[in-house]
Order: C-alpha cells, then sequence, then structure tokens
C-alpha cells in the first residue's frame, strides 16, 4: 500500500499533472467570462437589432410544447462563442508572435562543387567525386 501512495503522489506531482489541472482552473474561469459576454451583452444587443427575444419564441401543437427558441438561442449562443475564441486566441497567437525573435538563417550543410556541380558535405576540402581539391573560397 505504501508504495501505492508513492507512485500515486509522484504522478500527481509530475509537471503534466499540475499543467493539466491548472489548465481545467483556468479553463473553467474563462468559460464563465466567455458565457457572461455572449448571455449578458452579446445576445441582448442582436435582441436589440432583430428586436425579438429569441428564448421566448414558442410553438403548441397539440398538447405538446415546444421551445424552439431555446434551440434558436443555443445555436447562436455557439456561434458567438466561437467567434469570441477565435478573435481572442486570434489576438494571441498575435502577441506570441511579435515576442518571438527572428530565427537566423541557418548555414546550408552542404554546396555545390565548382568543378563537376555535384552536392558535397560544406565543410569538404576535397569532391569526393571528382577528386579536385576545395579551398573555404570555392563555392
Amino acid at each position: 500500500m505504501r508504495t501505492f501512495l508513492k507512485e500515486f503522489k509522484e504522478f500527481a506531482m509530475q509537471g503534466n499533472v499540475m499543467d493539466m489541472a491548472v489548465g481545467i482552473i483556468i479553463g473553467g474561469a474563462f468559460t464563465a467570462i466567455v458565457n457572461s459576454l455572449v448571455n449578458d451583452i452579446l445576445n441582448p444587443l442582436l435582441g436589440l437589432v432583430v428586436g425579438k427575444d429569441f428564448s421566448r419564441l414558442t410553438a403548441d401543437i397539440g398538447d405538446v410544447h415546444f421551445a424552439y427558441g431555446n434551440f434558436i438561442m443555443a445555436v447562436i449562443n455557439f456561434i458567438l462563442i466561437a467567434l469570441v475564441l477565435f478573435c481572442i486566441i486570434r489576438a494571441l497567437n498575435k502577441l506570441s508572435s511579435l515576442r518571438k525573435a527572428p530565427e537566423e538563417e541557418a548555414a546550408p550543410a552542404t554546396r555545390i562543387c565548382p568543378y563537376c556541380k555535384s552536392e558535397i558535405p560544406a565543410d569538404a576540402t576535397r569532391c569526393p567525386h571528382c577528386t579536385s581539391e576545395l579551398s573555404a573560397e570555392t563555392a
């Protein structure tokens, strides 16, 4: 039992598990913010523009009550949440690309022999194909 608890402790304290836990907690808080933005700001604005509150649309057929307005609102909420997340992720990606240092071009690993036009290692002093002697300037 002691070995099991020790293994569990090592597993729970690994970086991946802790990162995942923090991500889930932040994701829950972020979900609340995005839902509030959509439900409390964007949906009422949409209602003002269209002139209707879709969530109140219903139909009664016989004894069955269809709240099809709730379905319309769920679809609109999905589209708005996807749009908000897209805009946020796009902005974050733009910020992260601005922070990245420009990568220097790597020196080529090969070069062309000026005599036989074969591809040879960049630091070669003799061509393995035509056996010509190469200097550092010959390239």
